[in-house]
């Protein structure tokens, strides 16, 4: 793609990064407010059997998600003109979402800043290792590695380390804003939740608040991961890469029922997000149908996102991601040139 093109791109996007208040207002609407009342008709539920709240809890996950969507949102300034604004719904809705604000907002802005760039991966980001940093790695580091990228461990235990301990605690060298933003949405959880357990009774509570939050979690992650882990993502070192192409060549449109894309908030227009951050989640689809050469990103469904599962390390070689069987593969080869390579030069030296 010629800087041309990419400038092209961008100018194409421009016309919908702009929010539109009446727009944001109805969103909060027609998430938050359902999203109480089917918290309140899952509690109801109890008092006949929890199986029958199961369905109020699966649903009321897929709106933590889409709140999760207007906290996103608000943290690239974009679901409000006002920065104030976003601010106060960002916080309020990572109060719900237990999402500190203002740490996240930078750490994400970082993520969007290096997406793709093998020079300056570790913020923000899934862990990502090349074939060759893996093929170097001690045994423990390689370890760490594979467990890091279990699905047990991350789409299991992912959410806990979350919400439990990266969301609570303030990185090393956070500002005044940052800190006390943090302290605040902490807060303001122990005591709506404390309030609540008073209110109903804490075996209530826990036995719907603990389910709805692990699989709101749990389905971020997943949306996260799948939309930089496919075949032919896009990674280059810091002297190719490009911050157009990162967007558009390294993020999938992931193609997703209508319901699934409303309760998602559009975040499967994933390329369009990254290439201008800017434009507010009501507007992504708008973007992509407007824009011939956004339609042809990669797209992955439903059933070819699973896929996903078996891409593990990045292979700079082919520019594609490869399973751990395959890189086994690579290692008893090297193995054996090595081997050869030994039998030849002591034939040599007789």
């Amino acid at each position: 793609m010629s800087r041309k093109k990419q400038v092209e791109l961008k100018k194409m996007a421009a016309p919908f990064a702009k929010s539109d208040t009446r727009a944001s207002v109805y969103q909060l609407i027609n998430t938050i407010l359902p999203f109480l009342f089917i918290w309140f008709l899952a509690y109801q539920s109890l008092s006949i059997s929890f199986m029958l709240a199961i369905p109020f809890i699966l649903l009321a996950s897929g709106f933590v998600v889409r709140i999760f969507i207007i906290f996103h949102d608000c943290t690239h300034q974009s679901f409000f003109k006002g920065s104030q604004a976003n601010r106060i719904v960002g916080t309020i809705t990572g109060i719900i979402t237990l999402f500190p604000f203002e740490k996240w907002k930078r750490n994400h802005a970082i993520h969007h800043a290096t997406s793709g760039n093998l020079d300056k991966r570790g913020t923000g980001d899934v862990w990502v290792m090349t074939v060759d940093e893996y093929l170097n790695a001690s045994f423990w580091g390689r370890m760490a590695y594979r467990l890091y990228r279990n699905p047990i461990i991350m789409f299991g235990f992912g959410p806990l380390y979350l919400y439990l301990i990266s969301n609570r605690f303030n990185r090393v060298g956070a500002k005044r804003k940052e800190r006390i933003n943090t302290y605040v949405i902490n807060l303001s959880v122990i005591l709506i939740y404390s309030g609540l357990m008073l209110l109903i009774g804490w075996q209530a509570f826990l036995m719907i608040q603990l389910p709805i939050m692990f699989i709101a979690g749990a389905l971020g992650i997943w949306l996260f991961y799948v939309q930089h882990q496919f075949e032919d993502s896009y990674f280059e070192n810091e002297d190719e890469w490009s911050f157009v192409k990162a967007a558009v060549d390294g993020s999938s449109y992931y193609k997703l029922p209508k319901i699934l894309q409303w309760l998602t908030g559009s975040i499967g227009f994933h390329h369009v997000h990254h290439l201008s951050p800017r434009v507010p989640n009501y507007n992504l689809e708008k973007v992509h149908e407007s824009t011939p050469p956004l339609q042809q990103a990669t797209t992955i469904t439903l059933l070819s996102s699973l896929k996903a599962l078996r891409f593990r390390l990045y292979d700079e070689a082919h520019k594609t991601f490869v399973s751990f069987q395959e890189v086994k593969a690579i290692m008893k080869q090297k193995q054996l040139q090595l081997k050869l390579q030994k039998r030849i030069t002591a034939l040599q030296e007789k």
